[in-house]
């Protein structure tokens, strides 16, 4: 592509990302640091949040009560509200960063006609567990939303190094480029690279597997496994992510980009992991609902793991990691004797 051709394009799109308006569904650590990154190209970006108390405290103080305090907002460029059809109402793109595990409550009320001509990309990274279905195909069945305007937004990048604003890089996936390619610019900035993807499917399952398998990771340190083992386990989790989303969504990808490899690498190995710091507590002897309590955040990869047991039955493929992780916290199998069972079938 020519310079000229590069610069049109560029200019082309950041006019799109004057002109749409931009929505943040969600209150956690992972909407709250989308919501900072878009207000660094965006004139507005409109936000809800889940109660009046939490909308208060932002417009009076500036930062999120609970999640990333330390972001300060220009309130000149948000406008938050606990009215989640006002603010898809006013927006043409919508992010969606809740936990999955409450898509479902969420939008129970939310007439299918709100989000008619609406791009929704999702930022969730978890299946709904009432459907067994990853984010894009409950948007597309509940709204009506076709695939080609439906996206997502992946790692590898953990929100408190947003909130840092440490180099951080995401992909984002559409099956339409140009909606990819605009999103793109609206999240790209100083700290933030970007790239595009059209692998929808793919890299939305590959962000739902990262969790279970960071499970896993942490279970085993709770153990007391070594780098070692953790290099192994990890070598194996990249290639049952592969062959899971092979079958699931045959098209041609290279796994070993950062997409699906960077993600796992950092959700597997990071402090900030929140799926790693839950499989720690279970490896360590906490029960589900203890380490779920200890934590005040959702682990994804609980959610996921059951879900995604349910799907491969239809798909059969090998992936003792994931059955691993479902026998510890679901049918209460010891970790230690299980962990033990798994070391013999990796290599």
């Amino acid at each position: 592509m020519c310079d000229k051709i590069k610069l049109s394009l560029t200019l082309y799109l950041l006019i799109m990302v004057k002109e749409k308006k931009i929505a943040v569904i969600g209150g956690g650590s992972w909407a709250t640091a989308q919501v900072k990154i878009l207000c660094n190209n965006a004139d507005k970006v409109y936000w809800w949040v889940r109660s009046d108390e939490y909308v208060n405290h932002i417009t009076t103080f500036k930062h999120n009560p609970k999640y990333l305090q330390s972001v300060e907002f220009d309130t000149d460029k948000i406008v938050v509200s606990s009215n989640l059809e006002e603010i898809i109402s006013q927006a043409q793109y919508i992010i969606i960063a809740t936990p999955s595990a409450f898509l479902t409550k969420l939008f129970e009320n939310i007439s299918k006609d709100l989000f008619h001509g609406k791009v929704v990309f999702s930022a969730v990274k978890g299946i709904i567990p009432e459907y067994n279905a990853i984010p894009a195909r409950f948007i597309h069945k509940t709204f009506g939303v076709p695939y080609s305007k439906i996206g997502i937004i992946c790692g590898p990048c953990h929100a408190e190094e947003v909130a840092l604003e440490r180099l951080s890089y995401l992909t984002i996936a559409c099956q339409d480029e140009v909606i990819a390619a605009t999103m793109a610019k609206a999240l790209a900035c100083r700290y933030i690279k970007t790239t595009i993807s059209d692998d929808l499917f793919g890299t939305e399952f590959s962000a739902v597997l990262k969790n279970v398998y960071a499970v896993a990771s942490g279970i085993c340190s709770g153990l007391g496994y070594g780098d070692n083992f953790q290099s192994v386990l990890i070598s194996n989790a990249i290639q049952e992510i592969e062959n899971f989303i092979d079958v699931v969504s045959p098209i041609h990808r290279d796994v070993k980009s950062s997409a699906y490899l960077g993600d796992l690498l950092v959700t597997a190995y990071s402090k900030f992991s929140r799926n790693r710091s839950f499989g720690f507590m279970i490896g360590k002897g906490y029960s589900v609902k203890s380490a779920q309590l200890e934590m005040e955040m959702v682990a994804e990869g609980y959610y996921a793991v059951k879900s995604l047991v349910e799907i491969n039955k239809k798909f059969q493929v090998e992936m003792p990691i994931i059955q691993a992780v479902y026998n510890i916290v679901y049918e209460k199998i010891s970790p230690v004797i299980e962990m033990k069972i798994l070391a013999d079938k990796l290599s």
